[in-house]
């Protein structure tokens, strides 16, 4: 928690073309919202290549997931963001000799906008995984694809029982985002297991703010036992997470392809993309993207359920409980965010002094609005951090425009960013054309720009830890209710556990 004078060439300044240079120039920006940088972008523009080579600046629209664009540090990497990268390089190459180098900047945008905001003249790219579909082609010219064929296919966890063709699918539970394609192709595919007499594979749906690198982090850490991914993105994360057991034999969906998307009134910038994906085959496109480079210092989300972690839980639960009913919070969501903060160590101790499993100052306790002393006391600890999180949900985001669950992720955001940075971001998703009362794919995306990606990626851990909560709850209770009937049928053996 932290409480805490050259002559113009082509429209553009040299100092501007300076900032450019930096893949970071949209994140740093947010400082000053009145910079000629900001205001270059929020002016809509949709003139084609030539044009773009005039402004020396294309603007790539790109979602921000630890695949295809995401900052380590003060660094951009990503599958999109090389990819875009060496199509730089390419167009740079054939420049008319003493010509204005041409400089892309990536714009983090929700998926939902990518082409309403491309159409919009927000930006001249969509560099997104984005696979066609005869939808999209009626709103945008999509480049020759650069992935073929691409399939679905089924990744399991470390412990998942092996499987070995798709009938063996039947019965078995498989995670997937709610409301992805994952979801329909997997619901088809059941409709063929029922016509051979097998059971369907049973969908779990998990909340549609994750993303599919999550899902396969979790399968990673054990916490769940089967998802699906597409396959290059099933193979670059199984570089990084090695405990995943790809299985692409099992397929719920083929033939996929993924391309780039422009405006359809660009068909200089088209022709340039088509003779680039042409000259660069899949394999050196894809063949220097290591995703371990970027991921071996990285701290994975572990499972929260296993060994001494369980045994942690299983002590503090009470205390989840009791407070996050008396302030109105999901007391799972308040052991989600106690195990992002101190892996539920209570010996915990931070070098700014943030105490116990809450991770809370001394200060921040004894201020009016929470006054609760020895924190170095467990029930005292999590009853301060969670009604320091009221106070914070309560003071600055009671607005009834925001629902309830947004609340709680602000307040999140605020436990670790302090409240006034977060009413910042909010600010500026506004004038970013966000939704300033939503989190995930909103404000998150202000934040990145304010703050880099700490706050993003703090939000989104708890979110993570909630559901592999939520999972082993849910299983649990499942588990106890079938136990209680066969209790109640006399059909229980355990005589201890029926209370026999």
């Amino acid at each position: 928690m932290r409480n805490g004078g050259k002559k113009r060439r082509t429209g553009l300044s040299w100092a501007l073309l300076l900032l450019l240079l930096s893949p970071l120039a949209w994140a740093g920006a947010a400082e000053s919202p009145g910079a000629p940088l900001n205001r270059l972008l929020a002016t809509p523009f949709t003139g084609d290549l030539p044009a773009m080579r005039k402004r020396a600046l294309v603007r790539v629209l790109v979602t921000y997931n630890r695949s295809n664009y995401f900052l380590d540090g003060a660094r951009a990497h990503g599958f999109e963001y090389e990819l875009m990268e060496q199509f730089r390089n390419y167009l740079n190459r054939k420049r008319k000799k003493g010509g204005l180098g041409i400089h892309f900047i990536y714009i983090p945008t929700p998926f939902s906008r990518l082409i309403g905001d491309l159409n919009a003249g927000k930006g001249d790219i969509i560099a997104a995984g984005m696979t066609i579909t005869p939808e999209r082609q009626r709103q945008v010219a999509f480049s020759d694809p650069y992935l073929t064929g691409v399939a679905e296919i089924l990744v399991a966890g470390p412990d998942a029982e092996p499987l070995h063709s798709v009938d063996d699918l039947a019965g078995r539970q498989v995670y997937l985002l709610r409301g992805s394609s994952y979801v329909r192709h997997l619901q088809r595919l059941n409709g063929t297991l029922a016509k051979r007499g097998l059971a369907p594979a049973v969908v779990r749906e998990v909340d549609e703010n994750l993303q599919t690198e999550d899902l396969l982090e979790l399968a990673s850490a054990g916490v769940i036992e089967y998802t699906v991914a597409d396959d290059h993105l099933a193979r670059l994360w199984k570089d990084a997470l090695p405990r995943l057991r790809l299985y692409p034999e099992i397929r719920i969906n083929s033939d996929g392809r993924i391309a780039w998307a422009v405006r359809k009134g660009n068909p200089e910038l088209l022709k340039q993309l088509n003779r680039f994906v042409a000259r660069h085959r899949k394999g050196s496109l894809l063949g220097n993207i290591l995703f371990r480079r970027y991921y071996q210092k990285n701290a994975w989300v572990k499972n929260p359920k296993r060994g001494k972690e369980r045994q942690r839980f299983e002590r503090m639960k009470q205390y989840f409980q009791r407070y996050g009913k008396a302030y109105g919070f999901d007391w799972l969501k308040i052991a989600a965010i106690a195990y992002q903060e101190s892996e539920l160590q209570q010996s915990r101790r931070s070098p700014v002094g943030a105490i116990g499993v809450m991770q809370i100052k001394r200060s921040t306790a004894k201020d009016k609005h929470v006054a609760i002393d020895h924190i170095e006391r467990l029930e005292n600890n999590i009853h301060a951090g969670v009604k320091y999180l009221a106070f914070l949900r309560d003071r600055y985001f009671s607005d009834p425009s925001i629902a309830a669950d947004d609340r709680t992720y602000f307040a999140f955001a605020a436990y670790n960013a302090g409240p006034a940075k977060v009413q910042r971001m909010r600010d500026l998703a506004r004038k970013m054309g966000l939704d300033p009362d939503r989190w995930f794919g909103n404000v998150e995306m202000a934040a990145l720009r304010l703050v880099g990606q700490e706050t993003v990626r703090y939000v989104r851990n708890i979110l993570k830890y909630y559901t592999a909560y939520r999972i082993a709850f849910t299983s649990m209770e499942k588990r106890a209710g079938e136990r209680k009937s066969l209790c109640r049928d006399g059909k229980g053996k355990d005589e201890a556990a029926c209370g026999r």
